[in-house]
């Protein structure tokens, strides 16, 4: 009887031993995975497009071209608490009147993030990410032109299997009501993106909603398709159309609905 007992004392030492070992396996192979990845990367899509308003006739005045660039940079190698690392993120979207004489920049919007995030692994492949990020979005403009808003964001991104993504968005906005007191109405306090990509990787389709906080419809949805021209290239073909509200700051309360085409660059990483 007393070595049977001492038989299953030492199972349970030695499993709960070779389970934190493999614990311990799987936060090794996060960090390698990570401090092999360039320090500098793209954030979110960088694209240039151009386009047209569906539903009314086209003109020089209501077509316009539409870029964004956007990257990220990891500011940290050691392992943060909590197995997280910390990242500055920048994503500056611009509208172009290139159809109308000197071409002027109608807007942009600048949006610095100061971002803490966790990669979550199985013994197989990344599952999901978190992170909470510290944001800023302005036009960099003043008077009664100026547009800006604070906010405190949780993001959460999961591979539901190896073509679809899904990004949950929330987050908490402050100091935003001199210069824009109703936003909220139009962007809401979150929003949810789908990514989905063919097997070969080549075609991909995105969608991101958002729904205002306020009874009537007020929000928007973005969706684009992209075609990679070539396997070893990060360069797609793109369509995207825009249809709700706050496209832009400066007219986040004007309803937009254009549909556009250009070049895209992607991230090529989960992380």
């Amino acid at each position: 009887m007393k070595k049977e007992i001492a038989a299953v004392l030492i199972l349970l030492f030695f499993g709960s031993y070779f389970k934190c070992v493999g614990q311990q396996n799987i936060r090794d192979s996060v960090e390698n995975l990570i401090k092999n990845l360039p320090h500098f990367t793209i954030y979110q899509d960088n694209y240039i497009i151009t386009g047209i308003p569906i539903g009314e006739l086209p003109t020089k005045q209501n077509s316009n071209a539409k870029f964004q660039i956007s990257f990220k940079e990891r500011l940290t190698d050691a392992v943060l608490p909590f197995s997280t690392y910390l990242y500055l993120t920048y994503t500056q979207k611009s509208f172009w009147d290139i159809y109308i004489n000197s071409s002027p920049f109608s807007e942009t919007n600048y949006n610095p993030a100061l971002c803490i995030g966790k990669i979550i692994k199985n013994k197989k492949s990344i599952l999901s990410a978190v992170a909470i990020l510290i944001e800023h979005e302005s036009n960099g403009r003043d008077s009664i032109y100026s547009r800006n808003w604070n906010r405190l964001r949780f993001n959460y991104v999961t591979l539901m299997n190896h073509s679809t993504t899904m990004t949950f968005s929330a987050w908490l906005p402050f100091s935003y009501k001199v210069d824009n007191p109703d936003l909220i109405k139009y962007v809401g306090y979150g929003e949810v993106a789908l990514n989905w990509k063919t097997k070969n990787k080549r075609l991909f389709f995105d969608i991101i909603a958002r729904k205002g906080a306020s009874w009537s419809w007020k929000g928007s949805v973005q969706s684009q398709f992209s075609y990679r021209f070539a396997k070893n290239i990060n360069v797609y073909l793109v369509l995207q159309c825009f249809t709700g509200y706050a496209e832009s700051l400066i007219n986040y309360t004007v309803y937009t609905n254009m549909i556009r085409i250009g070049l895209i660059m992607k991230p090529t990483k989960f992380i």
